[in-house]
Order: C-alpha cells, then structure tokens, then sequence
C-alpha cells in the first residue's frame, strides 16, 4: 500500500493571473499558503482473483474490471496518461468538502500523481510534479483550472508563485517571524457557506475575456500580490485585512458569477461585524469565505456566525508527502 497526504491551499491574491490565458502574454503572480487540511489517498495493487480489476473508493464505490468504466474521471484519465494496467484499489479521503474553493481537485491531482509515480518506480521532483499535474488538468481533464492550486500543494507553506510567459514558473518563499506568521493566522477566519461549486463553471465565464474586456481587473488584483507582500515585511497586519476587501471589491468586477445576493450579504454582515475585509476563497460562486478579523472582536463574529462552519485552521510548511509505501506495491 501506498498512502499520500496533500494539503489544501488559501490564494490571497493575484487569483485570475494564474490563468495560461493570462501569463502566457503578460506574466502573473499570486500570494498563497497551504493549510493543515488534507487530502489522504491510499493505493494498492489488487490481486487478480478478484472478480474486478479496479475498485476506487470515494463519495460511491466502484468495482470494475475495464479502465473505461471507471466513472471517477480524474482517476480514469490519470490511470490512462500513465498507461498503468495493473489491477489497482484507490480509496480518497479529505478534510473539506470537494468544490468549496480551497484547491481540493487539484490537490486530488498532485496526490494522485505523486502515488502513482512512486507506484511506477519513478523519482520526480517538485517542479516536475507540478507541472505533470498542470498538463493533465488544462490539457488531459480539459478543465479551466488556472496554474497556482497545483504548485501550491505540491511545494507547501506560505509562497509567492511567479508565472512567465514561457510557461514556467518560480515559487518564493514569504520569509515571517514565528509572532507574526501566529498573529496572521489569529487573525483569519475560514466559514464556510455551504454553497459549492466548480471552480471550471466560475472561471469559464470570464477566463476568455482576461485578454481584452477584464485585463484592467487582472491588472488591479495582480498589484495586490506586491503590496500583500509588503504588508506582511512591515507587519501592520490590519492593513492585509484591508486589502482582502480592496481585492475582493476588483475579483467582482470580472463576473458576476463569482458573487450572488446571498454571498454578497454573508460578506456585507461580516463587515458589519468586525472583519477588515474577506473574500471568497478559489475561483468564486460559494464554498468558503475567508475573513480577516482581529483577535479581539472574534468572540462576537463567531456567534454572529453562529450558523455557519468555522473552520479552524494553521498555516502549514510541507507540500504533497507519501506517508508509507511498501515495495509490494510498487510496479
């Protein structure tokens, strides 16, 4: 058995630059962080007596014994792209739900990824892996996906995540004191709305037009990443909970898909509340709201929100990681 552990991602700012339709022309960035909310997924080799050749394990159970009748599409696709025809068990677990916005198909991807090249007897490194998982979402899955959720949970904690118009990419690690990093994370709340959504039926409603009707937008959230970062070296920490509101404010403008009456008034309450600012987490439409609220008023935001999820949260430092793997179960 082989078992991955992958983390889940919040993105603060520069989302919608991570598109290939947008950095391929003009560069992007975004300021992200992965959280300690996981995805476990566990992967062994079945023995050919059983009457299927495939089980995956995941919201339904599914035995088959051909490739083509596997209906998870990610797992069937992957199962492809590496020509791997061994009779497998797949089973998939994970902290927060699917479609809520904090990068769960693709950290599913580059947990995947990751088991099955060490299945297959490969060693790949973080770039590598991230770009493999990349390719499969944008070119194999067909899914409009940008380019950030895949490198965030590969390589872990707190970054700045540079695009080029060559298509590759740098990953910088955001340098903070212990104090400062505690005090950030004090300060951040994670509700969740009890919306869900896809991230490729958000994003398609505006991802076309960020060449052209939207690229003042694009060009407004990127300077955030810059500024966020700035923020963050002074330490007026206040100031980054201001910024979510600033960034929030211009992520609206690129469609109207991305924030409804019923988002629109979970927000406004939250800023009555006590929150500096906020935004949906992902590509937009529902899932989680993330809120920046200082410590002191948290006691009376929480109860205002009492009918809702908080989720309580840490940042975390490490990227996608095999828990176990026993050589029985490698190619």
């Amino acid at each position: 058995m082989i078992i991955s552990k992958t983390p889940y991602r919040i993105s603060f700012f520069g989302g919608g630059s991570d598109y290939p339709s947008w950095y391929l022309k003009n560069g992007g960035e975004v300021l992200s962080t992965t959280i300690d909310k996981y995805i476990y997924i566990s992967c062994r080799s079945l023995p050919s007596y059983f009457e299927h050749k495939y089980r995956i394990v995941w919201s339904r159970i599914e035995n088959v014994k051909y490739i083509n009748q596997i209906k998870h599409k990610a797992v069937k696709e992957m199962l492809k792209y590496l020509k791997i025809e061994n009779g497998l068990e797949i089973h998939y677990d994970g902290d927060l739900p699917a479609k809520s916005g904090v990068g769960s198909s693709s950290a599913f991807v580059v947990g995947l990824m990751n088991i099955f090249n060490i299945f297959l007897g490969k060693k790949i490194g973080k770039k590598n892996l991230a770009k493999k998982c990349i390719i499969f979402e944008q070119k194999i899955l067909k899914e409009i996906v940008g380019s950030q959720d895949q490198i965030a949970s590969v390589y872990g904690g707190f970054n700045k995540i540079k695009f080029k118009t060559n298509g590759d990419f740098s990953v910088k690690k955001i340098d903070l004191n212990g104090n400062k990093m505690a005090r950030l994370n004090k300060n951040l709340l994670l509700i969740y709305t009890g919306y869900n959504r896809t991230a490729h039926d958000v994003a398609k409603s505006y991802v076309n037009k960020l060449k052209s009707a939207k690229e003042k937008n694009i060009l407004k959230i990127l300077s955030f990443v810059e500024e966020g970062e700035k923020i963050l070296k002074k330490g007026n920490l206040n100031d980054f909970g201001k910024l979510l509101h600033e960034s929030w404010l211009e992520k609206k403008g690129l469609s109207s898909a991305i924030s409804n009456s019923s988002i629109d008034e979970i927000y406004n309450t939250a800023i009555s509340n006590g929150a500096l600012g906020g935004k949906l987490i992902g590509a937009g439409g529902g899932g989680f709201f993330l809120f920046y609220v200082p410590y002191y008023m948290k006691k009376n935001f929480i109860n205002k929100f009492a009918k809702f999820i908080n989720v309580s949260f840490k940042f975390s430092s490490k990227g996608t990681e095999i828990l176990y793997k026993n050589k029985a179960d490698r190619n």
